[in-house]
């Protein structure tokens, strides 16, 4: 792995973003927010200050500009995904109907506070593991909430981390599951070489030093090191690391703040963490929103 390495966030099209907004709209409105409708003109004009209640990083805002744009609404970004900030910082303005805007402030928050907890969780994991390992990834699982894997990962790139598989095609990901239908770990490697183009790279769960050393042998290009201690992974690193110096190794299970430094310590090349994602904490932010007067007023 780089040591220099920098994710950068992918060009995702900006039609599967909206695509994927505006369905988490339409289950909150439903057939329509009727308090709003029954006490704002549809005419009004208002102001949205989108606004941090406490300090992280921020993710979500190029998102929230692409969403609000393609409403109509004239947007000025005051920070950029990735930023550090502090309590009360101006995230992002934007003028527009009042109508929309009290209609969609729950949704675009509820995703703009998650994206933001994750890519916060993520700097500080990274953060923390680099100190011990600076070459080290701290990677996402597919521990996501279905149909937010898209913000999900893209929080954690834009957090400093690495996505890992996006999807079930990106990668043969061998897991214990698998493995119960093979009478060895090496069959399924083997078949899995023989049934995939030879671009697709080929991982493998491991639970002992000894079946880290076979698939190494048996060929697999990453070798996941699962629920292992980080003192035994850290030996059998070692080991591969001599023997097979271009395999990618990586620990995962039950890695959380209080003890990731410990598995930075070990020499894998990856520290993938479901944490981040399965219980990511908002990150507190919110949106004042003011009314334009109007010529009759």
């Amino acid at each position: 792995m780089p040591p220099d390495y920098t994710p950068s966030p992918p060009n995702l099209p900006r039609q599967l973003l909206l695509q994927k907004f505006y369905a988490m709209l339409d289950e909150d409105i439903g057939f329509g927010d009727v308090t709003t409708t029954a006490l704002i003109s549809r005419n009004q004009e208002a102001k949205a200050r989108l606004f941090t209640r406490q300090p992280g990083v921020v993710a979500g805002i190029d998102v929230t500009t692409t969403i609000l744009e393609d409403l109509g609404f004239s947007v000025i970004q005051k920070m950029q995904d990735g930023s550090q900030v502090e309590a009360n910082t101006t995230l992002l303005e934007a003028q527009g109907r009042a109508v929309l805007l009290l209609s969609i402030e729950r949704t675009l928050l509820n995703l703009l506070q998650r994206m933001s907890g994750i890519a916060t969780a993520t700097a500080n994991l990274v953060q923390k593991a680099r100190k011990i390992n600076p070459k080290v990834r701290i990677a996402a699982t597919r521990k996501t909430a279905p149909l937010l894997r898209l913000f999900d990962k893209l929080s954690v790139i834009i957090g400093g981390g690495d996505p890992h598989r996006w999807r079930l095609d990106d990668a043969v990901l061998i897991k214990d599951n698998h493995l119960a239908f093979f009478s060895n770990p090496s069959q399924a490697i083997q078949q899995a070489r023989e049934n995939v183009s030879f671009t697709c790279p080929i991982e493998i769960e491991v639970t002992t030093p000894q079946a880290a050393k076979r698939a190494a042998k048996a060929g697999a290009n990453i070798i996941l090191f699962d629920n292992m201690e980080p003192k035994e992974i850290a030996a059998v690193v070692e080991v591969i690391r001599q023997t097979h110096p271009s395999v990618i190794l990586e620990a995962s299970g039950n890695i959380t703040p209080n003890n990731i430094e410990h598995y930075a310590n070990t020499g894998v090349d990856v520290i993938s963490v479901g944490w981040l994602t399965h219980s990511v904490q908002a990150l507190d932010l919110s949106i004042d929103i003011i009314p334009i007067p109007t010529e009759e007023e």
